[in-house]
């Protein structure tokens, strides 16, 4: 566990010492749920409630921020590849497991900082928020971020160019955060649309991410709804992390 805090250490104080990082990983979103809320503000109706398109966009926001800055964190093992510091990390006399959890963990801290910082935007978009919820939020963005961490990590893992990676995650991740829930509520979406809203895993991480804006941990585990979502999005981490931790495993070098 020494290493796998070592790594993730490194992960996070990478990212720290990289400014414009952390502000495109932040305007990015900002910027799209200021001119999307913005631009449907008056159109936006769920016809159950007087919310508006920022608000109903905002979870949604949240999630994107989240997803990519777990994906996009990942792409440093590429980068520890070709500088050959992951080939001196896996002869190392240390478990490849903690090698596996280090990246996933430090990946995740990343995640969490930035949805963290996000969080604090929700009363402009008229979601009042109390300790009790920010605390819920941080763990089912932790779950989120660590599986969706681990997807970026299996795919980093198989690719040695960062271009490459990145055209891979964006044909990937762009369609699954789009066809999740965050820009349209998943009822009323075409028949064909909504068999492929429902196999695709970010999803699930919606339900339980907006719920979790609006109910409290009772209500919350009363609802069926929710409390599916939340076995499917810790299948999936669950899944992620051990496919990561399997593919450290079995390799003999980087």
């Amino acid at each position: 566990m020494n290493a796998a805090w070592i790594l993730a250490h490194r992960e996070v104080m990478r990212f720290i010492r990289q400014p414009t990082r952390l502000f495109g990983s932040l305007a990015q979103p900002l910027m799209f749920w200021f001119f999307m809320g913005s631009g449907f503000a008056g159109s936006f109706s769920d016809g159950l409630s007087e919310q508006d398109y920022a608000e109903f966009f905002y979870p949604g926001i949240v999630l994107m921020l989240l997803l990519f800055a777990a994906i996009f964190s990942t792409i440093t093992l590429i980068e520890d590849r070709n500088a050959g510091f992951l080939q001196g990390v896996l002869v190392a006399p240390v478990s490849r497991l903690s090698v596996a959890l280090g990246k996933l963990a430090g990946g995740t801290l990343i995640a969490l900082f930035q949805s963290g910082i996000f969080l604090f935007l929700a009363p402009l978009a008229g979601i009042d928020i109390d300790l009790t919820m920010i605390l819920l939020l941080i763990g089912i963005c932790a779950l989120i971020g660590m599986g969706f961490t681990g997807m970026g990590f299996i795919v980093a893992w198989k690719l040695d160019s960062t271009a490459g990676y990145h055209a891979v995650m964006s044909v990937v991740m762009l369609p699954m955060w789009l066809l999740s829930g965050a820009l349209f509520p998943v009822e009323g979406a075409a028949s064909w649309l909504e068999w492929v809203m429902f196999f695709n895993p970010v999803t699930y991480a919606m339900v339980i991410l907006r719920q979790a804006f609006y109910l409290t941990p009772s209500q919350l585990l009363a609802d069926a709804e929710f409390v599916r979502a939340l076995i499917v999005s810790a299948g999936w981490t669950v899944l992620m992390v051990a496919g990561s931790a399997w593919m450290v495993a079995r390799s003999r070098g980087a």
